[in-house]
């Protein structure tokens, strides 16, 4: 029976998956419940020609290590794969594949981050907790009023589109590739417009080298005073230190992120007791105005089953050489 590495190993939800759907497709589990590292590799790949990861770095040095250890296969548990570096991936030898997850849970997720932004739950949440029961200051606005921007229009910003279609606010569409599904739901026009035209931007593009920093100092001047900004996608897609400056200047409204820069080695563990060298991290959590959630809008039951499945099957049908829809590279 071939095995399989499994790294970020969790437990209490992916365990009994792993098992179910690793006997289903005939292979064998070597588990880990940490990241990739070059202490660990070694031992946990052991007889593996395929490892399984989620949102760790996969760095040259670490995808070096995997070759050496006889990897040549690595699928990640999510959608995006910007944090394995792809040029290592060749020079090793080493094919790369994802495991794209249903739209629903981040589309719902962003709609609900735009409804916590625009009616000042944190705000709220945070005076009940201590019993401040006064209304001053939490007055909110409603949908049907703005205009929302959606960035990226693949499976979820689609999904965002047609979920936001039922509040009757007015919709925008920025892609470099046009949906007739979306465009049934939006307007498209140029990132200079949307900029200009938006009471609330939510961004759902990949992470990649040209639209590092997309909202930085000079996109965020282009946009509306009080402008909401949503991001469930990639932290990169947003310069930190711009947006703070625009938060504390009160030229961004509210900001609701799932995901920021530098999260990598921060999410996914318990941190209570450290004190965290992420300083913009710190910043953005402590402005009454800005919700922070530690990259989860894809974290449903579905999301859970339908990942495990897919990267198990994406690793079966590379070792038997057959043609393979999750491979990415």
């Amino acid at each position: 029976m071939k095995k399989v590495a499994v790294f970020n190993l969790r437990e209490f939800d992916e365990a009994e998956w792993f098992e179910r759907y690793g006997k289903e497709l005939g292979l064998a589990i070597s588990g880990c419940p940490d990241a990739p590292s070059l202490e660990n590799i070694a031992r946990v790949t052991e007889g593996c020609e395929c490892a399984d990861i989620i949102t760790s770095q996969i760095t040259e040095e670490l995808m070096a290590e995997f070759a050496r250890c006889g990897i040549r296969y690595l699928v990640t548990r999510t959608i995006g794969y910007d944090h394995i570096d792809m040029a290592a991936a060749g020079k090793y030898g080493i094919r790369v594949g994802n495991a794209p997850y249903g739209p629903n849970g981040v589309a719902e997720y962003a709609v609900m981050l735009i409804l916590m932004s625009i009616r000042n739950m944190k705000r709220i949440l945070e005076r009940t907790n201590i019993q401040d029961y006064t209304l001053q200051g939490i007055r909110g606005r409603e949908l049907a009023d703005l205009t929302v921007g959606v960035i990226g229009t693949g499976r979820i910003g689609r999904t965002v589109l047609k979920n936001l279609s039922g509040f009757g606010c007015r919709l925008l569409a920025y892609d470099p590739h046009v949906s007739r599904e979306a465009a049934r739901y939006a307007d498209y026009m140029p990132l200079s417009e949307l900029w200009r035209q938006a009471d609330v931007i939510t961004l759902h593009a990949p992470l990649t080298e040209e639209n590092f920093h997309l909202i930085g100092k000079k996109t965020l001047q282009e946009m509306k005073d009080g402008v909401v900004i949503v991001n469930t996608a990639r932290g990169g897609l947003i310069d930190s230190d711009a947006l703070i400056e625009a938060v504390e200047k009160g030229k961004v409204g509210a900001a609701a992120l799932d995901v920021v820069e530098n999260e990598f080695g921060l999410y996914y563990y318990d941190h209570k007791a450290d004190v965290l060298e992420n300083r913009q991290l710190a910043i953005l959590r402590s402005f009454p105005n800005v919700t922070v959630s530690h990259h989860m809008a894809f974290y449903t039951d579905n999301y859970t089953r339908t990942v495990i499945r897919d990267s198990l099957e994406s690793c079966r049908l590379f070792l038997e050489g057959k043609p393979n829809p999750w491979q990415v590279g």
